[in-house]
């Protein structure tokens, strides 16, 4: 057979002739670039993992008294009067009143409604503004129609804070803020 030019061979004619490949083990490598495709495969796994492992450390670095537990009240005998409030966690109790509070501006009063959360401000004639009460609750909203004075609204407060509302309203301009 006659030797043809290289450009005119067909192609694989120039490879080397086949032989025995020896047998040897499988190569397994570990780590490397799989581990991070594994780890995405499974994320929900993993963070599901981490978080019970986290609330499980919590758990084991938390309080060893069992009544100083988060979340679980103390267990105390019944009180005398069901209405008596049981403090929980150790903090005492605020005793709430209702304070009714005149706002200088009557259309800002018609924005508010019952659970509403305010803060009160005091603007002096000397132009001195202060926070007389921070978060206060609106309770109610009464419908008595706004007057060149200003309207009505009640509020939620500590007793204290009750009082400095109504020092603040005998001498100052209210004013509401919503939260």
């Amino acid at each position: 057979m006659a030797q043809l030019p290289p450009l005119m061979r067909p192609p694989g004619a120039d490879a080397p002739p086949t032989c025995e490949v020896p047998h040897f083990a499988p190569v397994h490598v570990r780590g490397g670039r799989y581990q991070l495709r594994r780890l995405t495969r499974h994320k929900r796994r993993a963070v599901a993992a981490g978080l019970a492992v986290t609330a499980a450390a919590l758990v084991a670095a938390g309080p060893r008294d069992a009544e100083r537990a988060r979340g679980h009240p103390p267990t105390a005998a019944p009180a005398a009067s069901a209405s008596a409030p049981t403090p929980v966690r150790g903090r005492r109790t605020v005793e709430r009143v209702m304070a009714p509070v005149r706002i200088s501006d009557g259309a800002t009063v018609s924005l508010l409604r019952p659970g509403d959360r305010v803060d009160v401000v005091a603007a002096d004639n000397g132009g001195k503004v202060r926070v007389v009460a921070a978060g206060a609750r609106v309770t109610d909203v009464p419908d008595v129609g706004a007057a060149e004075t200003g309207a009505l609204v009640v509020l939620s407060v500590p007793r204290a804070t009750a009082a400095r509302l109504a020092g603040a309203g005998a001498t100052s301009r209210l004013a509401v803020t919503l939260r």
